[in-house]
C-alpha cells in the first residue's frame, strides 16, 4: 500500500511542479501549439499555447514508479515491459510535436512514419513479452485468464493481436485530445480502474495468476498522479497541451496494462469514452465517403457538441462524466465475474 501511495505522490506532484517548469521554457524557446484551420473556429485562440506537455505525464509515471520500489517493492518483467512501451510510444509522439513546431504546421509525422514508429514500438512490446514472460498467458480474456472457452493463441497470433490493441489504444486517446483537459482527465479515470483491477488481482493471485499484478498496479497509479498533476495545467484555459507525446503514450500505457492483466476485452469498457470518439470519427469519414454525407457536424464527437453550442468546459465535464461511469461499470463488471466465481474474500 505504502508503494501504491508514492506511485501515485510522487507521480502526481513531479507534473504538478515540473509542468509549470516546462511552460516557462517552452515560452522562452517560442515552442507552442499549430491549430488546425479547419477546427472550431473558437479553438484558433489558443495558437501558441505550449505543447509536448506529456512529457511530464510519462516523466512523473516513470519517477513515480522508481519511487515506489525505493521502499522495498522489487521490478518486475511486466511492469517494466508497460513501463517501457508507455515511454517508447511517447518517443514517436514527441517526434511528431517536435515536426510540427519546427515546421510551423499542425502536421507532423507523415502517416506512413507515425504508424512505422508505433508498429516498431508495438511489436517490440509484443516480442519482449514473448521471450521474457516465459509463463505469459496468450488466451484472449475478459476479466480472467480463463474467462473465455478459447485456447492459448500462437504466439504470431497473440502478437498481433497485442500489437493492434496498443496501436488502436492509442491513436483513440490522440482522438480524443482535442479539448482542454478531456484526454488527461479521462484517462486518470481509466488508470484508476486498472490499479484497482491490479491490486484486487494481487490479493487473489490463484484466482487471475497475474504473477506481477502488484507491480503493474504500481504503474497504473503513477499513470494516474502524472494524469492528475499535469491536470492542474491542462484545465480550461490550458496553460500547456499534452501534445501527441502525452496522447500516444498514456493510450499505449492502457493496452499494455490490460494486455498484462488478462483484461484485453475489457479495456473497451475501461475506455469506453475513447471508443465512441473513435467511432464517432469512423462513422464520418465511412458516411461522407460513401454518401456524400456528415453524420456529425464535426468529428471527433467532442467537436460536433462544441458546434452544437455547447461551451467548451460543458462537453469536457459531461465526457468526464461518461469516463467515470465507464471506468464504474468496468470494475462493477470485473468485480460481479469475481463474485460469479463463488470465492470467499
Amino acid at each position: 500500500m505504502i508503494g501504491l501511495l508514492l506511485a501515485g505522490g510522487v507521480s502526481m506532484l513531479f507534473a504538478l511542479i515540473g509542468s509549470p517548469i516546462l511552460i516557462r521554457w517552452l515560452q522562452a524557446n517560442g515552442i507552442g501549439q499549430q491549430i488546425r484551420e479547419d477546427g472550431p473556429q473558437g479553438h484558433l485562440i489558443k495558437a501558441g499555447t505550449p505543447t509536448m506537455g506529456g512529457i511530464m505525464i510519462v516523466g512523473g509515471a516513470l519517477v513515480g514508479y522508481l519511487a515506489a520500489h525505493a521502499q522495498g517493492q522489487i521490478f518486475t518483467v511486466s511492469g517494466l515491459l508497460v513501463m517501457g512501451v508507455t515511454l517508447a510510444a511517447a518517443v514517436v509522439g514527441l517526434m511528431d510535436d517536435w515536426i510540427k513546431i519546427r515546421h510551423a504546421r499542425n502536421l507532423g509525422l507523415n502517416k506512413r512514419a507515425k504508424i512505422a514508429g508505433q508498429l516498431i514500438v508495438a511489436f517490440g512490446f509484443s516480442f519482449l513479452s514473448l521471450e521474457l514472460l516465459h509463463g505469459l498467458n496468450t488466451e484472449l480474456s475478459f476479466t480472467r485468464f480463463d474467462s473465455l472457452p478459447f485456447g492459448p493463441m500462437p504466439s504470431w497470433a497473440w502478437a498481433l493481436w497485442a500489437s493492434l490493441m496498443i496501436i488502436g489504444t492509442s491513436n483513440a486517446v490522440n482522438l480524443a485530445d482535442g479539448l482542454d483537459g478531456l484526454a488527461g482527465g479521462s484517462a486518470a479515470f481509466a488508470f484508476s480502474a486498472f490499479a484497482i483491477i491490479g491490486f484486487w488481482q494481487f490479493r487473489h493471485l490463484p484466482e487471475y495468476g497475474v504473477e506481477h499484478a502488484l507491480d503493474l498496479a504500481l504503474v497504473a497509479v503513477a499513470l494516474a498522479g502524472g494524469c492528475i498533476g499535469f491536470l492542474w495545467w491542462n484545465a480550461a484555459p490550458a496553460k500547456i497541451f499534452m501534445g501527441d507525446t502525452g496522447s500516444l503514450g498514456i493510450g499505449a500505457g492502457m493496452a499494455g496494462l490490460a494486455l498484462m492483466m488478462n483484461v484485453h476485452l475489457l479495456l473497451p469498457v475501461v475506455a469506453g469514452l475513447y471508443v465512441l470518439i473513435t467511432l464517432s470519427d469512423i462513422i464520418q469519414i465511412f458516411s461522407f465517403r460513401v454518401f456524400h454525407r456528415r453524420v456529425f457536424r464535426m468529428a471527433p464527437l467532442q467537436h460536433h457538441f462544441e458546434l452544437a453550442g455547447w461551451p467548451e468546459t460543458t462537453v469536457v465535464i459531461r465526457f468526464w462524466i461518461l469516463a467515470g461511469l465507464c471506468t464504474a461499470l468496468a470494475v462493477g463488471v470485473f468485480y460481479a465475474d469475481w463474485i460469479s466465481l463463488g470465492v470467499l474474500d
